[in-house]
């Protein structure tokens, strides 16, 4: 979304600045995405599970 919002931004008006942020916030929630991920399976362990 963050990337589609800045495609518009640079071909409309030609901020491209627009652009340079959506990549930047597009990586940084993959960063966060995957940390989470990779965090929730080390955690399993000693989790318990509700029924």
């Amino acid at each position: 979304m963050a990337v589609v919002l800045g495609l518009v931004g640079a071909v409309a008006e030609g901020l491209g600045y627009l652009l340079v942020i959506a990549i930047v916030l597009f990586v940084a929630t993959i960063a966060v995405a995957t940390q989470r991920w990779s965090r929730g399976g080390r955690r399993g362990k000693g989790r318990r599970t509700l029924r």
